[in-house]
């Protein structure tokens, strides 16, 4: 009979822990950063810090996540930008900074030409939402008072030039009326803007609103993503209601321009491996997050798919 002894357990555990980076042809040689454009504590900070935590047991060395907030993520993707493409900075990436600032005013980069796309981990729809006693009880019922009262409508988004801000400008342009936009400070303030009837409308993601839609105060009527949001089966998407709107937050990584396809292949396959864990899944479910897989070229497409969205909609 075949046993197996303590010792050989050990070994052969080591060995299926060293084997997604067996197969490669690069390694990393310090250690890598995962740059953050928002401050710790937030759903970027937390994919960032799963990813590294996850990751890290398949890496040579170690994942450090770097927070370097402001300007809507901005600042850190100028930064990246700018690194040397060898693997060993990374950008979190998906969000207003990919797919919406740069249609509003200049930045120091572009999302097509000056990353390379390594892996998409997480999408956080877009959900558009009214206080639970609104008169705006679904959709439908708000782009025909919309429609009838140009300007009235209010709502609320974490800034200008911001995701938020940006969808609601492509729905207003697809459906053919006109909001009129709020700016705060962040997504926590827009909630308390609806729900002290300062605005209409509010859009955030699931994770913003959670429990306000827990308790019954905030009622959600839309989703702007192609798909519905699995924490809210019974919203329906704008897709559902007739209109062709399919924008979301994405949080992937990126690496500068012109990464060689060894290093790609490398990073993509060991943050794969990561995302496929228990322990990934689990972190982003905790946090009402959604794991959504794409590989770098589907995670380009999307990207380009959405800003060209956007930016369709300021011509």
């Amino acid at each position: 009979m075949f046993t197996i002894t303590r010792a050989s357990a050990t070994l052969a555990a080591c060995l299926i822990a060293a084997a997604p980076g067996a197969a490669f042809a690069w390694e990393p040689t310090r250690p890598i950063e995962i740059i953050v454009g928002f401050s710790p504590g937030g759903s970027s900070d937390l994919v960032a810090r799963t990813f590294a935590q996850t990751a890290g047991k398949l890496f040579p060395v170690p994942i450090v996540v770097v927070n370097r907030p402001g300007a809507a993520s901005v600042i850190a993707a100028e930064y990246v930008a700018k690194q040397p493409a060898d693997g060993h900075t990374l950008l979190l990436a998906g969000g207003s900074e990919s797919t919406s600032v740069p249609n509003h005013r200049k930045v120091g980069y572009d999302i097509s030409e000056s990353f390379r796309p390594i892996i998409n981990g997480v999408r956080l729809p877009i959900v558009i939402s009214v206080k639970s006693d609104s008169k705006f009880q679904d959709f439908p019922s708000l782009v025909e008072y919309a429609k009838a009262n140009p300007e009235k409508v209010t709502y609320g988004s974490s800034g200008v030039s911001g995701l938020y801000h940006s969808t609601m400008m492509v729905v207003d342009k697809v459906i053919g009326m006109s909001t009129y936009h709020v700016p705060y400070k962040g997504g926590a303030d827009t909630v308390l803007a609806v729900l002290s009837s300062q605005v209409d409308i509010t859009l955030n993601s699931p994770d913003e609103i959670k429990g306000q839609v827990d308790s019954g105060a905030l009622k959600p009527i839309a989703v702007a993503s192609r798909e519905r949001y699995p924490g809210l089966p019974d919203v329906p998407t704008l897709m559902e209601l007739g209109y062709q709107v399919n924008i979301e937050n994405m949080k992937g990584l990126v690496a500068p321009a012109g990464l060689p396809d060894e290093v790609y292949e490398y990073l993509h396959g060991n943050f794969k491996t990561a995302m496929e864990s228990d322990e990934f899944r689990n972190a982003m479910e905790r946090a009402n997050l959604e794991v959504n897989y794409l590989g770098g070229t589907d995670f380009g497409k999307a990207l380009k798919n959405m800003s060209d969205t956007i930016k369709s909609s300021l011509e």
